[in-house]
């Protein structure tokens, strides 16, 4: 039998705004390699406003739902986690984030 894959709640099919901030917390979570993980706090900081880190959540959240809409290619945003250690918010659920973090040896949890 075949897993039912989960619904995801999307938008409309228009670009999420793109500022200076939005670009460059794209930019830094797109080079985020394959066992790495960045927290929200270090993503808002490397983009220019450490103070944002909830933000940064909302940019990946908007900017993954937009994808999914339009078929674009995906970053990884289940890369950024929380300053805690834990895995956090993710779009599909935080047991399938800590499920792709655990596959890829990011976390041991």
């Amino acid at each position: 039998m075949e897993k039912a894959k989960p619904t995801i709640r999307t938008r409309n099919k228009k670009p999420p705004r793109e500022g200076a901030f939005y670009k460059k917390v794209i930019g830094v979570v797109s080079k985020i390699k394959r066992g790495e993980t960045l927290t929200y706090k270090e993503v808002a900081k490397k983009s220019g406003n450490e103070k944002a880190a909830r933000s940064v959540g909302r940019i990946l959240s908007g900017y993954y739902l937009y994808c999914e809409k339009n078929d674009i290619k995906k970053i990884p945003c289940h890369r950024v986690i929380r300053s805690d250690g834990k895995a956090g918010g993710y779009v599909k659920g935080a047991k399938e984030k800590a499920r792709l973090l655990k596959k890829e040896k990011a976390i041991s949890r």
